[in-house]
């Protein structure tokens, strides 16, 4: 707006006092009418004489406008979005990335945890199983060397009643042969043998 009124003073014909009373004169000589006889001059952005010149530099104001919005404003947002949008889908694309390599992990874990379970339960079994089977081979041969420990001692309690029965027969032979012989006298073996027999057999 400034700028339109000094356009429009700068329009206006410098006014010079005259001389000897005479009415005043402009630069060029043309005579300035009286303040009572004349008319007041327009506002300088309304007065229609002014409207060539307003035109002619907003057209100008408009198009350096438009040239400076077009080759340098409008690009170098159209560049900052450009950009922002390509960041944007950057880390859209790094985000898909990690969110895949987490669902991969989770899931290489989790077949590993599953793996490891299922492992773990086989040498379980396999352990019990093993266990199991020694226990069993060791109660077996416990039981194969209790029962021959068992006939052993049979065995040998039955060869130890022979020897016994044995040294009892002899005994009672000898015995009966010293009674026979003090009361009745003399008796040979053979007869001391059938009567102790006949003694044992009586007792049965």
């Amino acid at each position: 707006m400034s700028w339109f009124i000094s356009q429009a003073n700068a329009q206006e014909p410098a006014i010079v006092p005259a001389e000897d009373g005479h009415a005043p004169v402009d630069a060029v000589g043309t005579t300035v009418a009286h303040e009572g006889g004349g008319h007041g001059g327009a506002f300088p952005p309304f007065d229609p004489s002014t409207f060539p010149s307003q035109l002619f530099w907003l057209a100008i104001v408009f198009i350096a406008l438009y040239v400076l919005m077009a080759k340098k404003v409008i690009p170098q947002i159209a560049g900052i979005l450009e950009a922002r949008a390509a960041k944007i889908a950057g880390d859209l694309v790094e985000a898909e990335k990690a969110k895949a390599d987490t669902d991969a992990a989770i899931a290489s874990y989790e077949a590993s945890l599953a793996a490891a379970r299922n492992k773990a339960n086989a040498i379980a079994h396999e352990t019990r199983s093993k266990v199991a089977h020694e226990i069993d081979g060791r109660r077996h041969a416990a039981e194969a060397q209790l029962a021959a420990k068992l006939t052993d001692t049979e065995k040998h309690i039955e060869d130890v009643k022979r020897i016994a029965l044995e040294h009892v027969s002899t005994i009672a032979t000898e015995t009966t042969e010293a009674v026979v012989e003090a009361l009745v006298g003399k008796v040979s073996r053979d007869e001391a043998i059938a009567a102790v027999a006949a003694v044992s057999a009586s007792k049965h």
